[in-house]
């Protein structure tokens, strides 16, 4: 389904009640599954959480089976571990076809090197994986954290199922540290003396215990800290909090440079508009990738020159990233460049001239929908495509939309601002 996109006629005030936060639900089900208990699959709150829930809801199969994952990155990487260290788990671990070009090579690298019995179906470093779960060592090892935290938060989960305790040597540039002490401190609060500094997790071997954790979602709340930047209106998100195990909650002062104010308050984060913008805009995102589309969309949208490093983990999300936002962007008159190898994004804030109304792809990526919307603000009767991506992570995010003041139409309906000059 495409949706053509209209602003707001008003100044937009809204208030949002975000989903829960997708990353705390998945470790959540991880770790209340080690601990006995099995997530409801109907009582989450996106499609990527629902997968992971209805998989250990089936139970982990014994047969030889195909376990599916379809487009959940973190059920694939947590899963992988998971199966590996349970005894009797035999199965043949898959997942879409994006899926299957995403790295898992450091992951299975170091379930090995504990004992783990994996094998590749297909290609080398990468899904499906063929498993036989066994009883693992733990002890230390070295691990590339280069290409994805998850790997690393994967192993501290299964811990209790080790023999012995598990110490990671994290090596190379480590991605989104920010996922790693969320893991750190939900596990600490499941009664496991997580010890996390920036290169080593230390994890005892020691049971858990059953504990609930839920906040509102950090991540989708940047695409509102984006409406409010680009439509300068008063958005309250219900109930996030400042006190949070989140990283992009770091998305308050990066917005706070393109216009948006932040307010902390018994209702949750009110956003407001400032007129002190920043010339331009330097931040290393390596903390949290998942903020960059929205950060990029406001910063083409305002005219704030931009160069975001740290971003390279943006190939192998659900889409490239990189490239794709390059591409959209691009169908506004703004030339986005990468440099450093393709660790750093830039816009110098020049445009050139654009004759179509842009519709935008958005590659099968929940965050790259949700952050090309936004554009209708400035050019009323965009399309984007393929909106049911959000389901992901975000299932009422254009039902938000409308009820924000956002008009979304069938695409092949005429465009009202023609009809009107027509009058």
């Amino acid at each position: 389904m495409d949706y053509r996109i209209f602003p707001p006629e008003e100044i937009l005030e809204t208030t949002v009640a975000l989903p829960a936060s997708k990353s705390i639900g998945a470790r959540q089900i991880i770790l209340d599954y080690i601990v006995g208990r099995k997530a409801d699959p109907s009582a989450q709150g996106c499609a990527d959480t629902a997968v992971l829930a209805g998989i250990l809801a089936a139970g982990l199969p014994s047969d030889g089976s195909t376990v599916d994952v379809g487009t959940a990155g973190t059920a694939m990487r947590f899963l992988t571990a998971l199966c590996a260290s349970t005894p009797g788990c035999r199965c043949v671990l898959t997942g879409s076809r994006r899926m299957c070009e995403r790295p898992l090579g450091p992951l299975v690298h170091v379930l090995r090197m504990l004992g783990a019995d994996i094998e590749y179906a297909g290609e080398e470093g990468f899904p499906p994986l063929k498993i036989s779960g066994r009883r693992l060592s733990g002890g230390s090892v070295d691990i590339d954290a280069s290409v994805s935290s998850q790997f690393v938060s994967a192993l501290m989960m299964i811990t209790p199922l080790l023999d012995n305790d598990l110490i990671l040597s994290l090596l190379g540039d480590v991605k989104s540290l920010p996922y790693i002490s969320m893991t750190a401190e939900l596990m600490r609060r499941h009664g496991v003396a997580v010890d996390f500094d920036r290169d080593k997790v230390e994890v005892p071997c020691s049971p858990l215990r059953a504990c609930d954790c839920a906040e509102p979602d950090w991540s989708a709340a940047a695409f509102w800290y984006e409406i409010a930047a680009v439509t300068a209106g008063w958005v309250t998100l219900e109930g996030l909090s400042a006190d949070t195990v989140q990283g992009d909650s770091a998305v308050v002062p990066l917005f706070e440079r393109l216009g948006v104010l932040t307010e902390f308050t018994d209702e949750g984060a009110e956003l407001s508009a400032t007129p002190d913008l920043y010339n331009s805009l330097d931040a290393d995102m390596a903390g949290m990738p998942d903020a960059v589309p929205a950060l990029v969309v406001s910063c083409c949208l305002t005219g704030i020159p931009f160069r975001l490093s740290g971003i390279e983990a943006l190939r192998y999300k659900e889409c490239d990233r990189i490239a794709a936002l390059c591409a959209e962007m691009a169908k506004i008159g703004c030339l986005l460049e990468t440099e450093v190898y393709g660790t750093v994004l830039s816009w110098d804030g020049r445009r050139v001239p654009v004759h179509t109304m842009p519709v935008f792809d958005t590659y099968g990526d929940h965050r790259m929908a949700m952050a090309l919307a936004a554009v209708a603000v400035f050019v009323p009767g965009i399309v984007v495509k393929d909106v049911e991506v959000v389901e992901k992570s975000y299932p009422a995010f254009w039902q938000q939309l409308e009820s924000a003041g956002f008009r979304l139409a069938d695409p092949a309906d005429p465009i009202p601002q023609a009809d009107e000059q027509e009058a």
